[in-house]
């Protein structure tokens, strides 16, 4: 092993304690920093999309539970369909206040694009918001939600982005129907989601309603298997029509002149929702704004 001169140990130990020394009058200020710099740990700003996840997860399936117990049995529901409320957020919280208000919903389905860019934080904040409701929610995947990391980030916040649930006796069958997003390297719609959900829980429902972000025929959809996507529909019992949301304008359309009707909400920027109302002799809509 390589030694040292003596001198030169001599000189590295007077360097050392001169540094020492000039350290000393400012050991408090010192200190005072660092603990201010631990403390401050908090206060780091991560990558946008980094997928760091604080508070509640699987977020539709506690809600799910919650839908399903308190519909039990009930013969006629009531619940709101909004979307797009990324960038809107004190509109958003507007319309949780006026939900807040009732004493006659069920529960709400946000249509998707709760964030403008994929970004984590953006999930996170939507989510607090709606977790202010009185009444359960779920939350679809919106083309803008698949942006950078945002579908991990929705997987880990909501869940996964096919799912079903029951109400009373009427099934609710929600999809990822942002195809464009993934370049088609995915099957989206999912075909044999679709298909397997038409006899699972078969003797729980006699009717349907289908959500989804993007309807048929609209800029993101698979417009090569919209007629195959609408005939997988028509093919659950008791189809009452189907929700999207996506194009920021309220409007209802009868896609494939069969009678089944699509309803497409309002972007939040615009302060209005649908309200449902499903009885056994058929069902009411209603655009209210607020």
């Amino acid at each position: 092993m390589k030694t040292l001169p003596l001198p030169s140990v001599f000189i590295g130990i007077h360097l050392y304690t001169k540094l020492i020394n000039m350290i000393k009058p400012y050991k408090s200020l010192l200190l005072s920093f660092l603990c201010l710099f631990m403390a401050g740990c908090d206060m780091i700003d991560y990558h946008p999309y980094d997928v760091r996840i604080s508070g509640e997860t699987d977020v539709n399936a506690h809600n799910i539970a919650e839908i399903e117990q308190k519909c039990k049995g009930k013969t006629t529901i009531k619940f709101v369909t909004m979307g797009d409320s990324q960038r809107w957020y004190d509109e958003t919280l507007d319309f949780v206040g006026e939900i807040n208000k009732r004493d006659d919903i069920d529960f709400v389905i946000h249509g998707g694009d709760m964030s403008d860019f994929g970004v984590t934080d953006e999930f996170l904040w939507q989510r607090d918001i709606m977790n202010k409701l009185h009444v359960p929610y779920v939350t679809l995947i919106g083309n803008h939600d698949c942006l950078g990391t945002g579908e991990e980030t929705y997987r880990a916040v909501f869940g996964d982005p096919n799912f079903s649930f029951i109400a009373g006796r009427i099934k609710f069958v929600c999809l990822n129907t942002n195809a464009m997003e993934f370049a088609y390297s995915r099957p989206i719609p999912d075909f044999t989601f679709l298909e397997n959900e038409i006899t699972d829980r078969k003797d729980e429902f006699d009717k349907t309603v289908v959500s989804m972000h993007v309807r048929p025929y609209a800029d993101q959809f698979n417009n090569n298997v919209a007629r195959v996507f609408h005939r997988y529909v028509t093919e659950f019992p008791g189809i009452q029509f189907c929700t999207a949301a996506h194009e920021h304008h309220v409007f209802e359309e009868n896609l494939f002149e069969d009678g089944i009707m699509y309803y497409m909400s309002d972007c939040m920027k615009n302060r209005n929702y649908y309200i449902f109302t499903i009885t056994p002799d058929g069902y009411e809509r209603e655009v209210v704004y607020f």
